[in-house]
């Protein structure tokens, strides 16, 4: 399976490329969301070659209609699909964009493909059997299970937008070494997977389940902890597919270190 969804994932990625390097209009579904030809024929092209070969299966894509996805919380197997997460930073032009396609299986994400197009990275895993980074110039490295260190020695990154942006009293009270920033919520993931960072911070609102299912997957194939900001597992069959708790994610002992800290913050 992972391999039909890398093959689907880079097929995506580029088509969406081919979209990018040419003018191409925005429209918005609402303030500050935009979405682009690229979000939606990427969405089209994903959703119809999952459904060629795992048609039982049901999707949760990012640009299909809810109608399209009404009674997948019943089903043991569920796909999420972000078919340009990070379409704020497509639009920029500054690259900072991801084709995600995750599986839940049971109740966790258990296998992923992530496909930064202009970046040409590829993060991929399943849970049990690990995780893979490609990079730039095509070469292809096992990954190794997330590396534990306390807070004030480790890496944390966070979201640049206006909204997520951690103030100076919640960098104080975290106090990582380095605090770093990025746009897409699946490039964040993946730099915890591949090393470049420790700890994925988000303290609100981390996107909605799409954007979470396949970053999730492969950090936990990695031996890494993915929670909301309160510790609770996130669940892929909730009534609401927006995640507006937050999200950490990093090794176990520094997941529970973050933890610890936030619900400290929470109960001033």
């Amino acid at each position: 399976m992972l391999d039909t969804l890398m093959a689907i994932a880079a097929d995506a990625a580029k088509l969406v490329m081919t979209i990018y390097e040419q003018p191409f209009q925005v429209d918005y579904k609402g303030p500050s969301d935009p979405v682009t030809q690229a979000d939606r024929l990427a969405n089209q092209l994903i959703c119809e070659r999952l459904n060629q070969a795992f048609p039982d299966i049901p999707i949760v894509a990012e640009e299909s209609v809810p109608e399209h996805w009404a009674n997948y919380r019943a089903s043991e197997r569920i796909f999420f699909v972000d078919p340009v997460d990070g379409t704020r930073e497509f639009v920029a032009k500054n690259g900072q964009f991801i084709v995600m396609i995750g599986l839940v299986e049971g109740d966790r994400p258990t296998r992923a493909v992530m496909h930064a197009p202009a970046l040409n990275q590829v993060w991929a895993g399943e849970v049990g059997v690990g995780a893979f980074h490609r990079d730039a110039q095509g070469m292809t490295k096992k990954l190794s299970p997330l590396h534990d260190r306390a807070l004030k020695e480790a890496t944390l990154i966070a979201s640049k937008s206006k909204s997520g942006r951690l103030s100076s009293s919640e960098v104080k009270r975290l106090n990582p070494a380095r605090l770093t920033s990025i746009g897409s919520a699946g490039l964040k993931g993946a730099a915890v997977a591949d090393g470049s960072a420790d700890v994925y911070y988000a303290k609100k609102k981390a996107g909605c389940l799409w954007d979470t299912c396949a970053p999730e997957a492969i950090l936990r194939a990695l031996g890494g902890e993915f929670t909301d900001a309160q510790g609770q597992l996130i669940d892929y069959r909730a009534a609401d597919i927006e995640q507006n708790n937050g999200a950490v994610a990093a090794a176990p002992g520094l997941h529970r270190e973050v933890i610890t800290v936030l619900r400290g913050e929470m109960t001033l």
